[in-house]
C-alpha cells in the first residue's frame, strides 16, 4: 500500500539535492560536481572489488559523465587562459583513465583519478574561502576596531557562582 521507507529517504534526498542546486552559487555547483564524481568513483571501486560488473560500469559511466559533461563543459577556455586549457587536458585524461580502469578492472586507476579530483577540489574550496572572505570584508560595515558579531562565539555566562 505504501512505499518503503527506503524510497521515501531517496525522494527526500533528491529534493534536498535539487534544492541545494537551485540555491547554489556557480562556485558551489562546481564543488557539487567534484563531490558527485568522487562518490561515483568510490562506488565504482566498491563494485569492482565486489565483482559487480554492471554496477561498476554504471558508476564509472556516471563519473565520466560528471567530469566531461559537468566539470569539463563548464570551463571557459576563452577567458580562462592556460589554467582552463590545463584543466581541460586533465579532465580529458581522467575520462580516458576511468575508461581504461573499467576495461582493465583496475581499482588503482580509479584511485588515481579520485586523488586528482580531490586535489583540484581542495584548490576550489580554497578559492571559495578567499572569495567569501573578500566579499565579507567588502560588505562589512565600518565600525572602527569593534569586533564583528559572532552568534556562535562563547558568551560569558550570567550565572552567579555559589
Amino acid at each position: 500500500m505504501f512505499g518503503s521507507s527506503n524510497s521515501g529517504a531517496r525522494a527526500y534526498a533528491k529534493v534536498d539535492i535539487e534544492t541545494g542546486v537551485v540555491a547554489a552559487s556557480p562556485h558551489k555547483l562546481i564543488l557539487m560536481l567534484f563531490d558527485g564524481a568522487m562518490v561515483a568513483i568510490a562506488s565504482a571501486i566498491q563494485h569492482m572489488n565486489a565483482g559487480q560488473i554492471e554496477n561498476k560500469g554504471k558508476a564509472i559511466s556516471k563519473a565520466i559523465l560528471i567530469i566531461d559533461g559537468g566539470l569539463r563543459a563548464s570551463l571557459n577556455k576563452k577567458d580562462g587562459g592556460e589554467i582552463a586549457e590545463n584543466l581541460d587536458a586533465l579532465y580529458d585524461f581522467m575520462g580516458r583513465h576511468l575508461l581504461m580502469a573499467n576495461l582493465r578492472n583496475q581499482p588503482k586507476m580509479l584511485e588515481e583519478v579520485y586523488a586528482l579530483l580531490q586535489e583540484i577540489k581542495g584548490a576550489w574550496e580554497t578559492i571559495g574561502i578567499t572569495a567569501d572572505q573578500t566579499a565579507a570584508a567588502a560588505n562589512a560595515p565600518h565600525m572602527g576596531k569593534m569586533p564583528a558579531y559572532d552568534a556562535l562565539a562563547p558568551r560569558p555566562n550570567s550565572f552567579v557562582s555559589a
